[in-house]
């Protein structure tokens, strides 16, 4: 009967190649799940809200962000073991896509502002309307009664 022997260096080396690949793994699949550029520049809808709604839809990025934790947690975990022998290029990567979410979730609170805005703008508008109408109707019947 024949015994692997298991070296601590060897299952080190290991446990550490699947780290990086966990790392990397993570970070292709945030990549993957932000947004298409298309799917933020072609929207359609019938008005300017759902313009809006349509793009601060297409600007959500829980998912990917659930990926980049990920990546965060297993690259935070190497680094601490120091089980990677080259591991700036993995922080680098990491810096990278969190910046891009930092952009991204920024034009989403932005687009989330101004969503909530226009209603309420639109309905201010209406109201001015209304007032220059009625006072149009008023300087009529003070004139035809005149």
């Amino acid at each position: 009967m024949t015994q692997t022997t298991l070296d601590d260096d060897e299952l080190f080396t290991e446990a550490a190649s699947e780290m990086r690949e966990d790392v990397e793994s993570s970070l292709e699949n945030a990549r993957e799940a932000l947004p298409d550029s298309d799917d933020i520049w072609d929207v359609e809808a019938d008005n300017t809200l759902g313009v809006l709604n349509a793009l601060r839809s297409a600007l959500d990025v829980e998912d990917a962000t659930e990926h980049l934790r990920d990546a965060k947690k297993w690259y935070t975990m190497g680094k601490k073991a120091e089980a990677f022998e080259d591991g700036e290029d993995l922080a680098e990567e990491i810096e990278a896509v969190e910046a891009l979410f930092g952009d991204i979730e920024t034009a989403h609170e932005q687009v989330g502002d101004l969503a909530s805005t226009i209603p309420q703008l639109r309905g201010l508008l209406e109201d001015a309307d209304d007032g220059e109408e009625a006072d149009a109707d008023a300087d009529a019947d003070a004139e035809a009664a005149a």
